[in-house]
C-alpha cells in the first residue's frame, strides 16, 4: 500500500510548481550546482532524443547490456502507472524501480536546496534523477529527454557516451515548431562536440541536417543505412555494421517498426569503442525487451468481462501521425479480424492527423475521455474527424461504456485497439487490474 506521504509530496510538487512547458537550461543548472553537480559524476551516459521509439530503443539497450552482465539505470518520462517507473536502477541482469522512501527523501531534499528558486516539476524531478543516478555505482546511465533536446532538462550531460537520435515527426509544435526541419533541429541539441552520435532510419531529408550539426560539433557517426543497416527476414532480421554482421530473432516487441528500433540500440552498442559483445547478449536482450502500452496485448482483466473469447485486446501508447502510421503498417501484418479503435487523446494532439492511416481499415471507432486528464480532447471532436475520413465513429462516457457499446455489436471476431495516448494507456493498464 502507497504511503500517505509519498503521495503528499507528489500532490505538494503538482501544486507549488506550474504544469506548464518553459523550456530553459536556467532552473535546473542553478539547481545542480547546488547540488554539486551531480550529472558529472556519472559515467557512461547514453542521451536519446527523438519523437517516437525513444522508450523502446532506450529499453532495448538496457536489456542488451543487462543481459551482457551489466548494470544499467534508465531515467524516463512519462510513468505509466507508478511514478516510481521514471527512476529505473539496474541491477545484475535487470533493473528494478527507486523505493517511496528513498524517493520521498530525494525530492524533498532537492526541495528544500532548490528553496524558492523558480524550477518546473520536471526540471525538479530530472535533478533528482541526477542525484540518485550519481550515486547507484552501475556501469551505464539510459536517458530520455522529456522533451525536444535543445533545452531538455536532461540535456545537462556535457559528455555523454553516445548521443542517440531516433525516428523524427510533427508532434509538440507549440515547443518545437512546424516542420520537420525544427524540431530536427531541436532534438539534434543533444550532440555534444568531440562525442558520437547514433541517427536511427530517419526521412532522408534530415539526413543533411543532421550531418550538418555533427560536422559542426567535430562528431563521429554512426548513420542508419551509411553506417548500420539491417534486412529484415519472417523470424527476424539480420545487422550490419563495421564491427557486427549478426543474424537475431524477433524483438519481443512486436512490429517492422521495432526491429529498427533496436537496430538503433545495437548501433548505438556497436559505437561504443572498447566494447564488444557476443552474440547471444543481443539477441536475449532483444528478445527479452519489456516495454509497456506498445502495441501490447491484453490478455486478462475486467476488459475481458464479457467480451467473448474470439475477441483480442491491444493496447498502443502512439499519440502523433508517425506513430499512427506504425501500428496501422502493424495492425496490417495480423490474422484478419474487424477492427474496433477505442481512442482518447490529448487537445494538443490532431486527432485527424492520427486517425487518417486507418481509412477504410476500421469497422467502428470509439472516442473517450482521459480519465484523470485536464487537457483531454473533446470525445465528439474526435469522433467528428473519424466521420470526416468517413469511418463510423461514435464518442462514449469512458472506457467501460466503450466496451459496453462493443459488446452491443453483433457477434464477430473482433480485434480492439486502445490508443491515442500514454496517459490513456497507463489509466487502462490501472482500470483493467
Amino acid at each position: 500500500m502507497r504511503s500517505n506521504q509519498f503521495n503528499l509530496i507528489l500532490d505538494r510538487i503538482a501544486q507549488l510548481y506550474p504544469k506548464s512547458m518553459d523550456l530553459s537550461l536556467g532552473r535546473i543548472n542553478g539547481l545542480l550546482h547546488k547540488l554539486g553537480n551531480p550529472q558529472n559524476k556519472i559515467k557512461n551516459t547514453i542521451h536519446i532524443a527523438g519523437t517516437n521509439g525513444k522508450g523502446s530503443t532506450l529499453s532495448y539497450i538496457v536489456s542488451i547490456l543487462a543481459q551482457a552482465g551489466f548494470k544499467v539505470d534508465s531515467y524516463i518520462s512519462p510513468h505509466l502507472v507508478d511514478f516510481n517507473e521514471r527512476f529505473r536502477i539496474g541491477n545484475i541482469g535487470g533493473f528494478e524501480l527507486i523505493d517511496d522512501e528513498s524517493l520521498i527523501e530525494l525530492l524533498n531534499y532537492c526541495e528544500k536546496i532548490n528553496g524558492k528558486s523558480p524550477i518546473t516539476i520536471f526540471e525538479l524531478i530530472t535533478a533528482a534523477a541526477f542525484l540518485k543516478f550519481s550515486t547507484t555505482g552501475s556501469d551505464f546511465l539510459i536517458l530520455e529527454t522529456g522533451l525536444g533536446g535543445r533545452l531538455d532538462a536532461t540535456n545537462v550531460i556535457k559528455k555523454p557516451l553516445v548521443s542517440v537520435i531516433t525516428p523524427i515527426g510533427i508532434d509538440h509544435q507549440q515547443f518545437l515548431g512546424n516542420t520537420l526541419e525544427n524540431i530536427a533541429s531541436e532534438k539534434a541539441g543533444i550532440i555534444k562536440n568531440g562525442r558520437t552520435t547514433v541517427i536511427s532510419k530517419q526521412n532522408y531529408d534530415l539526413l543533411g541536417l543532421f550531418k550538418k550539426f555533427i560536422k559542426l560539433q567535430n562528431n563521429k557517426s554512426k548513420i542508419y543505412g551509411e553506417d548500420y543497416s539491417i534486412k529484415i527476414n519472417p523470424t527476424g532480421f539480420i545487422y550490419q555494421d563495421e564491427k557486427y554482421n549478426i543474424n537475431l530473432p524477433n524483438p519481443s516487441l512486436i512490429g517492422d517498426h521495432q526491429k529498427f528500433n533496436a537496430a538503433t540500440a545495437i548501433a548505438t552498442i556497436s559505437s561504443i569503442d572498447d566494447l564488444k559483445l557476443d552474440t547471444g547478449s543481443f539477441s536475449n536482450g532483444i528478445e527479452k525487451t519489456i516495454w509497456p502500452a506498445r502495441f501490447e496485448q491484453i490478455k486478462i482483466g475486467k476488459l475481458h468481462q464479457g467480451l467473448g473469447l474470439r475477441n483480442e485486446i491491444w493496447l498502443d501508447g502512439g499519440h502523433n501521425a508517425h506513430a499512427a502510421l506504425a501500428l496501422a503498417d502493424t495492425l496490417k501484418n495480423l490474422e484478419a479480424k474487424k477492427l474496433i479503435m477505442i481512442i482518447g487523446m490529448l487537445s494538443s494532439k490532431d486527432s485527424y492527423e492520427f486517425l487518417a492511416p486507418f481509412k477504410d481499415k476500421l469497422f467502428k471507432l470509439i472516442a473517450i475521455r482521459i480519465p484523470n486528464q485536464e487537457n483531454t480532447q473533446d470525445p465528439q471532436n474526435i469522433s467528428q474527424n473519424g466521420k470526416k475520413l468517413g469511418i463510423d465513429s461514435t464518442a462514449a462516457n469512458d472506457i467501460f461504456d466503450a466496451f459496453n457499446k462493443v459488446k452491443s455489436f453483433p457477434k464477430d471476431s473482433y480485434r480492439i485497439i486502445i490508443c491515442g495516448s500514454l496517459y490513456l494507456a497507463g489509466e487502462i493498464i490501472k482500470l483493467n487490474n
